[in-house]
């Protein structure tokens, strides 16, 4: 299954396992959102931990099921799917601890920057390839992890920052060693457990209450690019030549 999850002692542990790169399906965004939505409405569930198996965290949408798709259909649901995902992370009742391993890329930005708190491990890597794929979004969350200007100049060359510059940020609360990353986002996860449910609800519902930015509405926004620079035939050129292992040359 390319999404798990169990619950004990007030933890819920929602594990994505979707090799090679842990990028999901159309299908695989919805169960996400579905599951941690699910999990944040269960009154034994207190704090919530997002991770993966394999050699990184999330790779964003399966480009591969989107270009063997007739028309608009996976695409429009990749942006549905991903907006109810990244949705349900931000709005889960519980506080939702993002514990990233490898590559944290497109989709995967979206999670972690609507989580409540980031570990890492030592090998996490955090970027928006977008622009290389002819599509735009997340920077709404980017903008969550890294300052402005660093933002910008991430998304304009698909650049990535490392967990130890995040850490410095101080969007990613620790770094420890990859073998150390569930055990660390475990013990941060008890620590929030032993508090009071009633009480830590009330928390992440005052704290969503004051963000300055309404993440949702501007996700959308962007996603609206998105669908221009597909009716503008760029996309499609972009994302055959990430199938087919190709360097592709943009004369628009």
């Amino acid at each position: 299954m390319p999404i798990t999850h169990t619950i004990s002692d007030g933890i819920a542990e929602v594990v994505m396992d979707n090799p090679p790169v842990n990028a999901l399906t159309v299908a695989g965004w919805f169960e996400l959102a579905a599951i941690v939505r699910s999990l944040g409405e269960d009154p034994n569930v207190r704090v919530l931990v997002l991770r993966a198996e394999g050699r990184g965290f999330n790779a964003g949408v399966d480009i591969k099921e989107m270009q063997a798709t007739e028309g608009y259909t996976a695409l429009i649901g990749a942006n549905r799917g991903c907006y109810a995902a990244f949705a349900a992370v931000y709005e889960c009742a519980v506080p939702v601890i993002a514990a990233v391993n490898g590559f944290c890329l497109g989709g995967g930005i979206g999670l972690v920057g609507n989580a409540d708190i980031i570990v890492a491990a030592t090998d996490a890597t955090f970027g928006l390839p977008e622009v290389d794929r002819g599509a735009l979004g997340a920077a709404t969350h980017l903008a969550r992890l890294v300052p402005q200007h660093k933002m910008r100049a991430m998304v304009y060359t698909s650049a990535t920052a490392t967990a130890a510059e995040l850490h410095q940020f101080g969007s990613v609360l620790e770094v420890v060693e990859p073998n150390g990353l569930r055990a660390a986002a475990m013990r941060l996860a008890a620590q929030i457990a032993e508090k009071s449910p009633t009480v830590i609800r009330a928390a992440k519902e005052s704290l969503n209450g004051i963000d300055p930015v309404d993440v949702k509405r501007s996700y959308r926004f962007e996603q609206g690019f998105t669908f221009e620079l597909n009716l503008s035939g760029v996309s499609d050129e972009a994302r055959d030549a990430f199938v087919d292992k190709r360097d592709v040359g943009f004369d628009q």
